[in-house]
């Protein structure tokens, strides 16, 4: 017999971007805050951003993606196993059997699911601020960013669960709760 996570209904791409909209709403205000925080802190900050590629890198991954990866791997690894968006759209993220994915998968699941947006990062400062890497690397690195972009979409359209190849590689799925 099948277990009751079996017959809930797999959730579309185009419900899974409303709810990443929605998250991008709580994203938004924080980069906002962050920014108005900026003029401030300006004369600490500037060099950090400006001295060299890596320390810019180094100082937009706190200041940006780190507070982004914890509040999706947080949300969608503790007690309601969902972001505010995935919340407001009735999703939840969960084991391939319809388990809590706990914390530690939850953490491996964003950072799966960040790479590309970190990698776009690392190679726009290094565009931005020249750096030992040669033109080509970079510049290959940025089309690894659309390719792997690319198949995060089609994955989810091609697997049987509808799974991202992050969900697939981490063990977990969205579903409907």
């Amino acid at each position: 017999m099948e277990d009751w996570h079996d017959y809930r209904k797999d959730v579309s791409l185009s419900t899974r971007l409303i709810a990443f909209l929605w998250d991008y709403v709580i994203i938004s205000c924080y980069l906002f805050l962050l920014f108005g925080i900026s003029f401030f802190a300006r004369p600490l900050l500037n060099p950090l951003f400006t001295s060299s590629s890596f320390s810019a890198e180094i100082t937009g991954f706190v200041l940006i993606t780190l507070p982004v990866y914890l509040y999706f791997a947080i949300s969608e690894g503790l007690k309601l196993h969902a972001t505010w968006g995935k919340r407001k759209m009735g999703i939840v993220v969960e084991g391939v059997r319809g388990q809590p994915i706990g914390l530690g998968r939850s953490l491996f699941r964003s950072a799966l699911k960040f790479a590309p947006w970190e990698v776009a990062h690392f190679t726009i400062w290094h565009i931005v601020i020249p750096s030992k890497y040669p033109d080509y690397l970079i510049s290959l690195l940025l089309m690894t960013v659309y390719v792997l972009v690319f198949i995060y979409l089609i994955s989810h359209l091609k697997s049987k669960n509808k799974q991202t190849v992050y969900d697939l590689i981490a063990g977990t799925v969205v579903r409907y709760k």
